[in-house]
């Protein structure tokens, strides 16, 4: 049993910050690639930011400069730090994450729940 849980979304005012946790707990002997996605009401999941195994990050350009991915391997947990928020970032945002349980099964694409962000003009 491999568990997701995201947490750290809430209300904030424009400009504003807050830091969301991905936690993976359960089954899993080593996290590999993490995806930040969000999707907002209305519209398309997208896809936020990523992270590799090896620390390489890429980012939409939408939120190029403002958000920052990372990760501790140790708590296998992944973070996204989002600063000078703005109300169009406003959606429910998941994480994405592909594992290995044990050595030799990978798994890919596993979603958590998601957590609620709203930004406030």
């Amino acid at each position: 049993q491999v568990q997701l849980v995201e947490s750290g979304g809430g209300l904030v005012q424009a400009g504003g910050s807050l830091r969301l946790s991905c936690a993976a707990s359960g089954s899993i002997f080593r996290i590999d690639a993490v995806g930040w996605y969000r999707q907002a009401p209305g519209k398309q999941r997208e896809l936020v930011a990523t992270i590799t195994s090896g620390g390489s990050t890429n980012y939409a350009d939408s939120v190029k400069g403002r958000f920052t991915i990372s990760r501790d391997n140790a708590k296998n947990t992944v973070y996204l730090q989002m600063n000078s928020l703005k109300p169009e970032d406003t959606a429910i945002y998941y994480c994405n994450v592909d594992f290995w349980r044990g050595t030799t099964i990978f798994v890919k694409n596993y979603w958590g729940q998601g957590t609620q962000v709203t930004v406030s003009s």
